[in-house]
């Protein structure tokens, strides 16, 4: 995960206009809990190493369910035991037979602060008619920022991800957000998760994830330390009582 603090060099990255990524090849899949193979976190886009240095591991595969869970939340099984995943509500923007992309929602960055990141770009004005939060979005391409937020407002290179969110990664929003304007709701993320063909599928097998149906509120609220709680008792499930046994809500 990139360390809190983000600079302005990094965020730079949002100046093109581009669209958000497809799901990649590599994984950025979470350690599973016992049973059957493991999927490790491999090499994250842009060359930064494994956070264990070790070269990556090719990661357990099935085959794609057909049931997309685009637009649905990935929530953390309480044996999932790698930390930057451990009790995490990801945001799935694309799920496909090439592999999935997220972004995880209860891991903010207290530094810098929007307004400090409007003026390291030189987005105006400064301060802003309006903020959002800041977070972590994943470990992969974490020089990259991406505006995750309602549909209300697209711009070019927007991804709408359904009729209620769409994905932002470029200046043009940040722009809108600080003159007052903008979606109603959103927030920036650096980098993002993302799994390789077929690898969240073995992850959901192996008892790593739930899905859910998504929660406009509890994805862009400010209340990170319950979060996770909160997403699991919109399944109604109390984390005390979650079993090892596989499956998915």
């Amino acid at each position: 995960m990139l360390a809190r603090g983000a600079s302005a060099a990094k965020m730079r990255e949002m100046a093109r206009p581009t669209r958000p990524p497809r799901p990649p090849a590599e994984s950025t899949a979470a350690k599973t809990p016992g049973g059957g193979a493991r999927a490790r976190a491999s090499r994250p886009r842009g060359g930064e190493d494994a956070a264990d240095g070790a070269p990556p591991e090719v990661a357990a595969r099935v085959p794609f369910a057909q049931t997309t869970l685009t637009g649905q939340m990935l929530i953390a099984m309480p044996a999932l035991a790698d930390s930057r995943f451990a009790q995490s509500v990801i945001y799935l923007c694309a799920h496909t037979e090439e592999g999935a992309m997220g972004i995880v929602l209860n891991r903010p960055l207290t530094s810098p602060s929007f307004a400090d990141l409007l003026a390291q770009l030189s987005v105006v004005p400064v301060p802003p008619a309006r903020s959002i939060n800041l977070c972590q979005g994943g470990p992969v391409d974490n020089a990259r920022g991406f505006v995750l937020h309602t549909s209300d407002w697209t711009g070019d290179g927007s991804l709408r991800v359904d009729d209620r969110v769409a994905l932002t990664a470029s200046l043009d929003i940040l722009k809108a957000i600080a003159a007052g304007g903008g979606p109603s709701r959103g927030m920036l993320a650096l980098g993002y998760a993302g799994w390789g063909p077929g690898q969240l599928d073995a992850e959901i097998q192996q008892n790593a994830w739930l899905s859910a149906p998504a929660d406009i509120s509890l994805l862009f609220d400010d209340d990170h330390e319950t979060k996770w709680r909160r997403a699991l008792a919109s399944l109604r499930i109390d984390p005390l009582l979650l079993s090892t046994a596989a499956g998915r809500a």
